[in-house]
């Protein structure tokens, strides 16, 4: 875990939900509390990818319409000083 400050709090989970944690933790060798720390981390891993990939892909976009802006310029002058 990121942090090293831990607070105690209660939660209420259906009982499917706690039984899901509890074969969490067995599985990945923690606690209930670790399962959920570790799932909130993955939670916020997973906004934040996504965050990154609509960013990159907006990049993409502008750089495509940068590029395509600069290759007609260019044809332009090419063409122009052509012989």
């Amino acid at each position: 875990m990121a942090s090293t400050r831990v607070e105690k709090v209660t939660i209420s989970l259906p009982k499917n939900s706690l039984a899901l944690a509890d074969r969490l933790a067995e599985t990945w060798s923690t606690t209930r509390s670790g399962v959920v720390a570790r799932l909130l981390e993955q939670a916020e891993e997973a906004r934040v990818h996504a965050l990154m990939r609509e960013g990159y892909i907006e990049m993409a976009s502008e750089n495509r319409r940068d590029a395509e802006e600069a290759l007609h310029l260019t044809r332009e002058v090419m063409l122009r000083n052509d012989p």
